[in-house]
């Protein structure tokens, strides 16, 4: 006996790994026909009891164990499973993504912290995969997410049984959503989790809804009926970056969708059961989410690929989704149509029109995506659906982008699961560019109307005062469920804001500095001071723009600007205000300026003037008086420009300026009463009086002059040269210098202060009169605007 203990212990432990081995196998296979919740059992069993299995194939069971309770939604056993995993120490590179699915499992059980480290180690295998790092960022604190749930209010509807209810379309005053209702006592069942098929039913009265104050992020209501947990959701695509989804699987897949056409108002009569929504349109297969036309005519929606009798599947044995459409009439859904861009390779589901029904948004599977599912754009050109766009990387991830709605605003809603959230798919809102194919900002709608659970399948006005959304939170059954919600509050919460201060150089904090608060051009009364750490937070009303002021003994003011105008949840929500110690500045180069002021007529000094100097750097001035010659100085700093201006009674002039780069000249001329001063580059059209745009830029420096000396009259003179008749050139100067004052008078200047009179060629100024041959430039000489000063005091 003592012989035969040890090799009846041995046969007993070949036996238990053979089992085992054979449940592993059986479960592998249940695994590569994506039948997860038959896998889940199998591998139980083969991992239950000790050294059953060698420690690779442990291993590996244990990650396909992890997987398929993600698939199933099952996220506390996933979490279960993961943790074991991953406590046997680090994972090889093939198995990195079990960080990622570990990652979600923790988030949809509401663990955030230890969700953040795992998102972080996440990070750090797979760096290209920005979903780590957005969802690290958000994990550190969930607030922005969760403080404005008191604006809602969410209510279980009667309308929820023990199977899934999901992706509510108003519909004519009435309710049309999504199902696994079982019709003529006909149990099909789907693969993946062991869940009936899909079909669409129709609640004629929408209003008639009875609703229950829904639990809070997910917790039971009190009379919450108890069944085993199944998940009925799934992802639409699958590809390296994500997991197999219900499209991939060798049955079928299912998907949401959703429009908004009706009103939303409600009673609290019960309505007991609703109808299925029609024959002509629901098949033996998955009928999903539909979206209508305007006039509810025509209907856009999700079937496996199914048509004609006929089913169809891709090239590796995948029945994919389809979008295929409809149009009523006299009361009945006539022929099925395929959408031109369906495919039998991938997947495409998820229809919402907009409200002119000129786009179609749905999401898809198909190549050339960002991963996972990706939401497209379809315009109704000529006739026929477009070719569909990407909606680019501003809102599509390596995740799963779904569910699209468009408000009656053309404001874009869907689920995500790659946009960092509160768990699961979250509900996000972004605005539409006006070509409705660019997204401009995404936001995360938050709690309640997200969960660490599956939220999706929005409907709503575009103020979001009222709708109703899709959410898997426990509430009375084990399945997708349909929600009412109403706002009672702001649509967005306040931003917090964290403001660190601290020394520029060293990098260490600023305790107890002031910190003054500018918003809209109006500084808050309340002085704010950052705490032992340099930081200050602070809660920023949405919409508006923000300055921070930070103020310490010994250090430069230092002020920077923040907005929380189109904030979407991955801007930053800490600022940071470096403040610099003072130092001393070189003293600028400095150097004499000298100039001298003359007449206008004949140049000679004028002694007595009062000469102004005006820095424009810091807008200091000085003040001098010229001597006998007309000369004066001052002393100037390098790198500054001056403006310079000189006073004398009954004298007048246009003053000068001296720029930092050394152009401009000191000396100034000053014009008195019967001075004749020449206005340059007043130029006309050929024969034409009038003013070209070149010359009211010249002829708004004599405004200019005008409004500085304001009892100064003037007359405006005209000149021609000789060709042409004299009489021809008396006219149209004439007319040059009436339209000259005629600008001046628009401008603002008194006709009282002015007179036009055209010399024509009767004042040349060089030999070029009738009969003699010059060369145009000597011409031009002779064409010229002068303004003589009448009187000046």
């Amino acid at each position: 006996m003592i012989r035969i203990c040890p090799l009846f212990s041995l046969l007993w432990l070949l036996i238990g790994q053979v089992f085992a081995q054979s449940l592993n196998k059986q479960a592998d296979r249940q695994f590569d026909q994506l039948a997860y919740a038959q896998a889940v059992n199998l591998y139980e069993q083969a991992l239950t009891g000790a050294a059953t299995l060698p420690e690779n194939e442990r291993r590996a069971a244990k990650v396909k164990l992890g997987y398929s309770y993600h698939q199933i939604h099952d996220t506390k056993n996933a979490e279960r499973v993961y943790r074991d995993l991953i406590a046997g120490g680090e994972l090889p590179p093939e198995y990195s993504q079990s960080y990622l699915y570990y990652a979600q499992a923790l988030a949809s059980n509401g663990k955030y912290r230890e969700a953040q480290v795992m998102y972080e180690k996440y990070s750090n295998v797979q760096p290209d995969d920005k979903r780590g790092a957005k969802f690290t960022k958000l994990y550190r604190d969930v607030t922005p997410l969760t403080s404005n749930a008191d604006s809602y209010k969410v209510e279980f509807l009667k309308l929820n049984t023990r199977k899934a209810e999901f992706s509510p379309i108003l519909y004519k005053g009435g309710l049309v959503f999504v199902s696994t209702g079982e019709p003529n006592g006909i149990k099909r069942v789907f693969k993946w989790n062991s869940t009936p098929f899909l079909d669409l039913y129709y609640l004629p009265e929408a209003k008639d809804l009875r609703g229950s104050t829904a639990a809070r992020l997910g917790g039971s209501t009190p009379n919450a009926k108890k069944v085993p947990k199944t998940m009925l959701i799934r992802p639409l695509g699958s590809d390296d970056y994500t997991a197999q989804t219900a499209n991939d699987s060798r049955t079928v897949g299912y998907f949401g969708g959703n429009n908004i056409n009706a009103g939303l108002g409600y009673s609290e009569e019960a309505v007991s059961e609703s109808d299925q929504f029609s024959r002509s349109l629901n098949t033996k297969y998955h009928e999903g989410p539909a979206t209508f036309t305007k006039d509810g005519s025509r209907v856009i929606f999700t079937r496996n690929n199914f048509n004609d009798g006929k089913s169809r599947k891709s090239t590796d044995g995948v029945n994919k989704l389809k979008l295929y459409t409809s149009t009523q009439t006299s009361g009945y859904w006539g022929k099925v149509e395929e959408l031109p861009f369906n495919n039998d390779e991938y997947s495409t589901g998820h229809p919402a029109l907009s409200p002119d029904d000129k786009f179609l948004y749905f999401s898809s599977d198909r190549p050339g995506g960002f991963g996972g599912t990706d939401i497209y754009v379809s315009k109704w050109t000529n006739g026929k659906w477009s070719e569909p766009i990407n909606l680019g990387k501003e809102v599509n991830t390596k995740g799963n982008e779904m569910f699209p709605f468009i408000d009656e605003k053309g404001n874009l809603y869907l689920a995500s699961d790659g946009q960092a959230g509160l768990g699961g798919l979250d509900i996000f809102y972004a605005q539409l560019s006006d070509d409705g194919q660019h997204v401009k900002n995404l936001r995360n709608v938050g709690e309640p109307l997200n969960s660490p659970q599956d939220d999706f399948g929005i409907v709503t006005d575009a103020e979001r005062k009222t709708g109703y959304f899709s959410s898997n939170r426990k509430n009375g059954g084990a399945d997708d469920d349909v929600y009412r919600f109403t706002r009672e509050g702001p649509m967005y919460p306040c931003r917090e804001l964290m403001v660190s201060v601290f020394d520029a150089d060293s990098k260490e904090p600023l305790a107890n500095t002031s910190v003054a608060v500018e918003r809209e051009g109006k500084v808050n009364d309340k002085q704010l001071k950052t705490d032992a750490e340099g930081l200050m937070r602070i809660c920023l009303d949405t919409d508006s723009d923000f300055k921070f002021l930070a103020s310490r003994e010994g250090y430069v003011d230092n002020k920077i600007g923040f907005s929380t105008k189109d904030l979407s949840d991955d801007l930053p929500s800490r600022i940071e205000i470096p403040l610099t110690k003072p130092k001393e500045e070189a003293k600028p180069a400095t150097s004499k300026l000298r100039g001298v002021v003359t007449t206008q007529t004949n140049k000679k000094p004028i002694a007595g003037v009062k000469v102004v100097l005006v820095n424009e750097c810091d807008g200091t001035s000085q003040e001098t008086t010229t001597g006998a010659d007309g000369s004066y100085e001052f002393m100037v700093q390098s790198g500054c420009d001056y403006s310079l201006e000189a006073m004398k009674d009954n004298m007048g002039t246009n003053g000068g300026r001296i720029t930092k780069d050394g152009s401009g000249s000191p000396d100034l001329t000053m014009f008195k009463k019967g001075d004749v001063i020449k206005i340059d580059n007043i130029y006309y059209d050929l024969n034409k009086a009038t003013i070209r745009p070149d010359a009211a830029l010249e002829l708004d420096k004599v405004v200019a002059l005008m409004a500085k000396y304001p009892t100064m009259k003037i007359e405006m003179r005209s000149h021609t040269d000789s060709r042409a008749t004299a009489t021809y050139n008396k006219t149209l100067s004439s007319n040059r210098a009436k339209a000259a004052v005629a600008y001046l008078k628009k401008k603002g200047i008194s006709s009282t202060r002015m007179v036009a009179k055209g010399y024509g060629e009767s004042l040349l100024l060089n030999k070029c009169k009738d009969g003699v041959n010059c060369p145009e430039e000597v011409h031009q000489q002779n064409r010229r605007t002068e303004i003589k000063i009448l009187t000046l005091e």
